[in-house]
């Protein structure tokens, strides 16, 4: 590859419709969480840059949620009554002290807002394919099919510290086969959990094959070293080259590292972009790396001190959703991460908090994969393609819909009865509440029609909120002191909010399901599981799901405030930007 076909999606027409979609989410999801206020303007909408001369004007229908669903050619910019083209950099200096932009953040934020647009950019020189055909894709051509990311999030492909050739390499956009880099880590500094009946040795033999252990431990035993006396450790690529290199020479001169080169199987980099599909085998686990890139408000490592925990804690979640009836007949299953690995560098812990991303430099996890459970039949996609669009409009929800055969209203039974109720079965009968966005949830697909869901990325963030859910002392961890009313809203924000808000817009524009419907079926759905388990009715008093309304939680202010630290997981709620409240779409129904 020459240095200008790196950048060959970069072009004029690809960067301005970029500039213009991106554009039309930041005014949406702005106006959603009140950091701007549109007002109507003859069969319109405008909104006034920070001037008081410079303002943008669209047409928008306004749906349940407060949610704008504006159309991106409508949208036009203007300074004094002159016209101006788009241009999204301008847009957030435009706004930026009604954004909340410091000094420090605005150059960075800029700088995400770039790197998602060049990504943007890079999927509109991608051929077109329909989510019609998508939907009859592979899990993988899914995966790496799908092209807006988080859908509340406007700078949600920053991955910052990605130079365009290693864009290229590990985007999962760009389907790149990769290679993961394997360390020995002396004993002295590392750590390997795992859940039960999984033992290192034999568990690492079934991942790298024999010929690859035996390969790694004749390097160890050529530089006079004990196999015996290290761990091995999966790396991402660029944190390797980047980091590790470099930031622990000292582990790597001093022999405490030992760098044994590339697995021979070959992985896919996932939405999350630190995880990894083994394409060789299947069958294998996934692994999660630690990568030290800002992509949406975290840099994206691993604590070697949270690896230690976590085998124990998602092999109590599978036993909890193995042995509880409600969330068994549902068909929910979660992907475990079964082992993990950690590697402490002592000095860098000495001189930081706990916080400090230079204690997440150097850990890796093994997380089960959903393919050895489908039955003949069956197919997986990432949840996240329900909010896919493609390049004509068509929705990938909207494609299942017409695959299965089934009338709209029944197809959405079939998916909340198998993604909605076990959540709302964790929180009412246990406190327990996952985080499940599109990307942490892979369904379980026949002939279009969704058979169940699986849950994953569990021991980071799964949290029990009911101080009395017993958890054994290893899991301790997760519980989390939330205030009462702040409970609920893992249910209103994450799901509602931050999910079907989209799903139920998007079915609506496109004429397969009226909003109306959407949420009566959500209501049906919610009051079939209630009746089901009348033991826990003064739970749900307790907990309203029907309630009017609902506080406002933005993600949109955390990243504007912080992108780099928006949340401490070990105290979400202490975090949260509530402003002002929404109606429910529930209430009433």
């Amino acid at each position: 590859m020459t240095l200008s076909d790196a950048v060959a999606h970069l072009t004029p027409g690809h960067w301005e419709r970029a500039e213009r979609l991106l554009i039309r989410k930041a005014l949406a999801e702005f106006a959603h969480e009140r950091l701007i206020a549109p007002r109507p303007d003859g069969d319109g909408y405008t909104v006034t840059g920070d001037d008081g001369r410079t303002r943008y004007r669209f047409t928008a229908a306004r749906r349940a949620l407060d949610h704008w669903q504006i159309d991106p050619g409508s949208i036009t910019r203007h300074r004094d009554g002159a016209a101006l083209p788009l241009a999204a950099l301008d847009f957030f200096t435009e706004f930026r002290s009604s954004l909340g932009l410091s000094d420090e953040i605005l150059p960075v934020y800029l700088e995400e807002i770039s790197s998602t647009l060049a990504s943007t950019c890079y999927k509109l020189a991608k051929p077109p394919v329909a989510s019609a055909e998508l939907a009859r894709g592979s899990f993988q051509d899914i995966e790496s099919g799908m092209t807006e990311g988080h859908p509340c999030f406007v700078a949600n492909n920053g991955r910052l510290g990605f130079g365009v050739h290693e864009y290229l390499s590990y985007a999962p956009e760009t389907a790149s086969p990769v290679r993961l880099v394997w360390l020995a880590a002396h004993r002295s500094r590392a750590a390997f959990t795992a859940g039960a009946g999984i033992e290192y040795e034999s568990f690492l033999r079934a991942e790298l094959g024999a010929d690859t252990v035996e390969r790694f431990h004749g390097l160890l035993t050529g530089r006079g070293l004990d196999p015996a006396d290290h761990l091995l450790i999966p790396v991402h690529p660029w944190q390797w080259w980047n980091k590790l290199a470099v930031t622990f020479a000292a582990e790597v001169a001093r022999g405490h590292l030992v760098c044994l080169g590339e697995g021979g199987d070959e992985y896919l980099a996932q939405q999350s972009v630190r995880t990894f599909f083994n394409t060789s085998h299947p069958h294998k686990h996934y692994v999660k790396t630690a990568l030290s890139v800002l992509n949406m408000g975290f840099t994206r490592g691993l604590s070697a001190a949270y690896m230690e925990a976590t085998p124990a804690i998602n092999d109590w979640l599978a036993r909890l959703v193995e042995n509880d009836p409600v969330l068994k007949s549902t068909g929910l299953t979660v992907i475990r991460e079964r082992a993990a690995v950690g590697y402490r560098h002592l000095e860098y812990e000495a001189a930081t908090d706990r916080h400090s991303p230079y204690r997440r430099m150097l850990a890796a996890l093994w997380r089960e994969s959903p393919v050895p459970s489908l039955r003949e039949g069956e197919s997986l996609a990432t949840m996240a393609a329900l909010l896919h669009v493609d390049h004509a409009g068509a929705s990938f929800a909207g494609a299942l819909v017409e695959r299965s055969g089934l009338p709209p209203r029944e197809w959405l039974r079939h998916y909340l009865r198998a993604y909605l109720t076990p959540l709302l079965h964790s929180f009412y009968a246990y406190g327990l509440v996952f985080m499940p966005h599109g990307e942490n949830v892979i369904l379980v697909l026949a002939d279009g029609v969704v058979r169940r869901a699986v849950f994953k990325d569990i021991a980071e963030e799964i949290a029990v909120l009911d101080p009395d859910t017993a958890l054994p002392p290893q899991v301790a961890r997760i519980r989390v002191d939330v205030p009462e009313d702040h409970r609920l809203l893992s249910l209103f924000t994450d799901v509602f909010d931050c999910f079907f808000r989209f799903l139920a817009a998007n079915l609506a524009s496109e004429g397969v399901l009226t909003e109306d419907g959407f949420w009566d079926t959500v209501a049906e759905v919610a009051r079939e599981y209630q009746e089901s388990v009348p033991e826990l009715a003064g739970r749900f008093e307790r907990y309203d799901l029907f309630a009017p309304e609902f506080a406002l939680s933005c993600l949109n202010r955390l990243q504007l405030r912080d992108n780099r630290q928006m949340v401490d997981l070990a105290d979400p709620s202490a975090a949260l930007q509530l402003v002002g409240t929404l109606d429910n779409p529930l209430a009433g129904r």
